[in-house]
């Protein structure tokens, strides 16, 4: 079955960084098209970033543009992404979940809580 695993969530302070990763099995992940979602305590769902198979095409939300970087790995099944100069309105549950070509969410992982704080 198709499952998602996230990872490498934790407690940093503002300014620093984290690296979340999301290892995939049960699907083709080479030619899935993969996005990264957050939820703030108390808050709805916000888009992250998107990637598509060969990691031409990936897009950022503008509250972490030029900040996050979204990567994959298609030889081990995994997606990743890297977070810097984080910002208290970064701390989120984040949660790796595949897309359809139209940019409809599908299989959601468990998530991982990221908390930035001093």
């Amino acid at each position: 079955q198709v499952q998602l695993v996230e990872s490498g969530g934790g407690l940093v302070q503002p300014g620093g960084s984290l690296r979340l990763s999301c290892a995939a099995s049960g699907f083709t992940f080479r030619t899935t098209v993969m996005s990264w979602v957050r939820q703030a305590p108390g808050k709805g769902l916000e888009w992250v970033s998107d990637i598509n198979g060969n990691s031409e095409a990936i897009y950022y939300g503008d509250s972490v543009e030029d900040r996050f970087t979204i990567s994959r790995d298609n030889a081990k099944n995994t997606l990743y992404l890297q977070m810097d100069r984080l910002k208290p309105e970064d701390t989120a549950v984040y949660y790796c979940v595949t897309t359809t070509n139209t940019g409809a969410f599908e299989i959601w992982g468990q998530g991982t809580l990221a908390t930035v704080s001093s």
